[in-house]
């Protein structure tokens, strides 16, 4: 079905009748051309005007930029259209989400449970956390703007039934294998002269394990020649993997996500977790991330407390794609750890 801006004018006619919230509100721009979206959108950076301006296509796909938040969406069927505007309409009106989601349901109750599932269409039943997100991966949002515990938090996941072995992955990207075979822990790296070697050399360390069905490995820089052993770092059958990196002197913070050999990121290459904005869809909505999406506006209305939108992400990244790390081993220092090998005695 073509969708228009004569048909979207007047769905949106129909559906303000009787609803104060909308009824005689102006509805969102239309556009009819690449061209004219791209000229709505400088004069809205221009001039810092909000609203959502919409790009219907033949095939009945429509195209949405949320301005000043930079939000996109696409969306198929006047249904999904019609929600997106007024979805829009309501959440112009400032307040949180779980006031746009009540706002919604006095509009259209599927369309509440719509915006709290944070998809464009219908989840269903949606559960609540029931959860303190600071038990999860959250814990350490605080710390990792500041670099600490490390620069980068990386996971790998093979196919289902298989591990990647965390020992293996140490050890190819270049961990001590005396301390690998040892089982040395954190605590002990710090043991030394009662810390401060360590404190010399722990942007030359690694820590590593298991925990959600991940294996993760946390490092600052990677010595000359990490992985550089293809054909083992292929054995180890990785099929996804995430990289979380931090460079707080520059105050940025990447999200990179890759599946089966191929970036995951909606054609933006490595993203930035500033483009998160509370309450705003940082990755395009109906694109492949928005899953991560969907998950960020759970979290916002089942944690309000949390204010923090890295501890939001890092929620949101635990809840829909399982990344955890074992808190309890980090701050008891039982997590395993090794230096880069020829810096264990404070080499290199």
């Amino acid at each position: 079905m073509e969708i228009t801006q004569r048909t979207l004018m007047e769905a949106w006619r129909h559906k303000a009748a009787g609803h104060p919230l909308i009824d005689g509100v102006e509805p969102p721009t239309v556009v009819s051309s690449d061209d004219e979206l791209e000229e709505w959108i400088e004069r809205a950076e221009e001039t810092g005007d909000g609203g959502l301006c919409l790009l219907p296509a033949e095939d009945g796909t429509v195209y949405g930029h949320l301005a000043p938040h930079g939000e996109v969406s696409t969306v198929r069927g006047l249904d999904q259209a019609l929600y997106l505007m007024v979805e829009a309409s309501l959440r112009g009106r400032g307040g949180a989400p779980a006031d746009v989601a009540e706002a919604l349901e006095s509009v259209d109750p599927a369309w509440g449970r719509r915006f709290r599932g944070g998809g464009l269409d219908d989840p269903g039943t949606v559960e609540a956390c029931g959860r303190d997100p600071l038990d999860g991966l959250a814990w350490l949002a605080r710390s990792w703007r500041e670099q600490d515990p490390y620069t980068t938090l990386a996971f790998y996941r093979a196919a289902p039934g298989r591990a990647v072995d965390p020992e293996r992955l140490a050890l190819l990207y270049g961990a001590d294998p005396a301390q690998i075979a040892a089982g040395a822990r954190l605590e002990d790296l710090r043991a030394v002269d009662g810390g401060r070697a360590h404190l010399d050399r722990q942007w030359r360390s690694c820590c590593y394990g298991q925990a959600g069905g991940w294996t993760f490995l946390l490092y600052h820089d990677t010595p000359p020649g990490a992985f550089a052993d293809k054909e083992a770092y292929a054995a180890l059958g990785i099929e996804e993997s995430v990289w979380l990196s931090a460079t707080s002197a520059k105050a940025i913070y990447t999200f990179d996500y890759v599946r089966n050999g191929r970036r995951v990121d909606d054609g933006r290459g490595i993203l930035e977790l500033i483009w998160y904005e509370y309450g705003h869809a940082p990755f395009p909505r109906g694109g492949e991330l928005d899953f991560l999406n969907r998950a960020l506006r759970r979290a916002e209305l089942d944690h309000p407390e949390l204010t923090d939108t890295y501890a939001l992400f890092f929620h949101a990244l635990e809840d829909s794609l399982g990344l955890s790390l074992p808190r309890r081993d980090f701050t008891q220092g039982e997590v395993r750890a090794a230096y880069w090998a020829g810096t264990a005695t404070g080499r290199g």
